[in-house]
């Protein structure tokens, strides 16, 4: 059975245990989704034939949480995947994610046992084992976003940026860009981290330094002279060399980090050069300053 182009929106969100699944799902209900936590995935294609028989006029989309709760998930989740593009739909994977600690913490605030404990497995042995278990899914996602320093106001604001990113490009491998600064962390979803500290720093420059990445000045500062001009010129022709053999891979999303101290000038400056490079190339790409307002 094949659905009708417009009909195709399908959202599958998995991660692990605390990283904010339900709350993405909250998410998606709150755009007028068509929402189902905790569905076991066998019953994904069912649910995606009855949702497209019978409701999706009525919705913008069809998002299904799936996680460990259920019995042998992961190892139903290849025949799940081709059972569902019988139907001509290629469903869009967000896995949500945080560090150990993170996740640690959350656990012993609310108390809620994680669903490989054991009386032979501690809560850090689940969760190190759930990782390792849920890694397969991870590295097919179309989106994983790293909700260690998120308040859930601001998962659901990134969220809701990210998907409209997603779902206004053509399928194809799917390039995201980070800027971030050091000083808070390098973002643990990042495929490649690359460190900008060796570049000019506008931050010394009183005058400048209010200014963002962003601004003319702060580019040209950084990137219209050596060693900056160099480096972008070299950094696009591997990019344009590198991009083309990870989508032959059968790569569906490449996440690139650009770092600098603070994440407000250098990093954002690079950023934005890489971002309209590969627009211009027709790359599928979308951006995140991640510690823009820090910096």
């Amino acid at each position: 059975m094949q659905l009708e182009s417009e009909q195709k929106n399908v959202v599958i969100v998995s991660g692990m245990s605390g990283s904010g699944k339900s709350t993405a799902l909250k998410v998606f209900e709150d755009m007028g989704f068509f929402c189902v936590d905790g569905l076991p995935a066998r019953m994904a294609p069912a649910l995606i034939e009855l949702f497209f028989n019978s409701s999706a006029k009525d919705y913008p989309g069809l998002a299904m949480g799936m996680d460990l709760r259920q019995p042998d998930f992961v190892g139903q989740w290849k025949e799940v995947l081709l059972d569902i593009q019988k139907f001509s739909v290629r469903p869009t994977v967000i896995f949500t994610d945080s560090s150990n600690q993170v996740l640690l913490r959350r656990y012993a605030t609310t108390r809620r046992p994680h669903p490989l404990t054991s009386g032979n497995l501690g809560l850090e042995g689940a969760l190190e084992r759930e990782r390792e278990i849920l890694e397969p899914i991870r590295t097919q996602a179309d989106l994983v976003i790293d909700t260690s320093h998120y308040s859930v106001h601001d998962l659901r604001r990134v969220i809701q940026d990210k998907w409209e990113s997603l779902s206004s490009r053509s399928q194809g491998m799917r390039v995201h860009l980070i800027s971030f600064g050091f000083k808070y962390g390098a973002p643990t979803e990042a495929d490649n981290v690359t460190d900008l500290r060796f570049l000019p720093n506008p931050y010394f420059d009183e005058a400048l330094r209010p200014m963002s990445g962003k601004d003319e000045a702060i580019a040209n500062y950084v990137l219209g002279s050596n060693p900056g001009r160099e480096y972008l010129r070299r950094l696009l022709e591997f990019l344009d060399f590198a991009l083309p053999l990870y989508a032959t891979e059968g790569r569906y999303r490449l996440t690139m980090a650009f770092g600098c101290t603070g994440g407000r000038h250098r990093s954002v400056a690079v950023t934005e050069a890489v971002l309209a490079h590969l627009r211009g190339q027709g790359f599928n790409v979308s951006v995140e300053h991640r510690h823009f307002s820090l910096g």
